[in-house]
């Protein structure tokens, strides 16, 4: 995935975190925030020691959201900045687990394009 479709600064981070629309489930917690000017959504993940003590743990975890959310790319809203936070559940979690409750908890903050609207 690009750095473009990345949320990196602190304060782009804090500016999601401020407009507190969330949605959780038993693995992650995301953050949505609409934007004005939408050539594409930005992604932030954050993954806390309580995932994983070691930092490979913590970036196996990374990688697994960000490739996960990837392939949901295509059917995504490109007017939104995303946060996923990890929860400690995921940490052991293979890819399908993680994608199937990435799926989950994108549906329940209306992330994805209705398919009737195209």
């Amino acid at each position: 995935m690009r750095k473009s479709y990345r949320v990196k600064k602190e304060a782009d981070f804090q500016l999601v975190f401020d407009q507190h629309h969330s949605v959780a489930n038993k693995m992650f917690i995301v953050y949505t925030m609409e934007r004005e000017q939408p050539a594409h959504f930005r992604l932030g993940i954050s993954i806390s020691k309580k995932v994983g003590l070691r930092g490979h743990e913590r970036v196996w975890v990374k990688r697994r959201i960000r490739q996960s959310v990837l392939e949901f790319k295509p059917n995504l809203r490109q007017d939104v900045d995303i946060l996923v936070i990890a929860r400690p559940a995921a940490h052991d979690q293979d890819m399908a687990i993680i994608k199937q409750n990435l799926e989950h908890v994108f549906k329940l903050a209306n992330l994805f394009v209705n398919e009737d609207d195209n």
